[in-house]
């Protein structure tokens, strides 16, 4: 087993016990967020999901937050995390952005995501602005969903 194993499987658990939360109606009212930071973050989010597709560690670690890199360290370690954890987003056969909304105090984008099984997930996308302004992800969230309206 790689050394690094036992804190990815940590920080799967502790995502899925923010799953767990945001079934119990922790979300709030969409948010005050202007049209270019919309579209930037969706940018983010897109470009990381193509990055997956490629199997562009690299470049898919681009996306992440400060934080995200403090925990994996490097691409390579992230990049398992997410085919062991995430295949939904890393090998989606669809992807529909729905609505932002504040999720525990962190700004958030939802995402409907057919998986690579064709069954649905929310994705929920936590992202951090970064002092130059631009946006990074701090975090994503899979719950179930029973959504497949375009």
């Amino acid at each position: 087993m790689q050394p690094r194993a036992a804190p990815l499987r940590l920080f799967v658990c502790l995502l899925m016990a923010v799953a767990w939360l945001a079934g119990g109606g922790a979300e709030a009212a969409s948010p005050s967020v202007g049209e270019s930071d919309r579209q930037a973050i969706r940018s983010v989010i897109q470009n990381q999901i193509q990055a997956f597709q490629k199997d562009d560690g690299d470049l898919a670690f681009s996306f992440a937050s400060p934080m995200i890199h403090g925990l994996f360290g490097t691409p390579e370690n992230f990049m398992a995390m997410v085919r062991g954890g995430y295949r939904p987003v890393y090998r989606p056969r669809d992807v529909q952005f729905r609505d932002i909304v504040d999720y525990q105090g962190q700004l958030t984008q939802r995402v409907l995501v057919i998986g690579p099984d064709g069954k649905p997930v929310m994705a929920l996308y936590m992202m951090e602005q970064q002092p130059d302004g631009s946006w990074r992800i701090n975090g994503c969230v899979l719950t179930e969903t029973d959504d497949t309206s375009a």
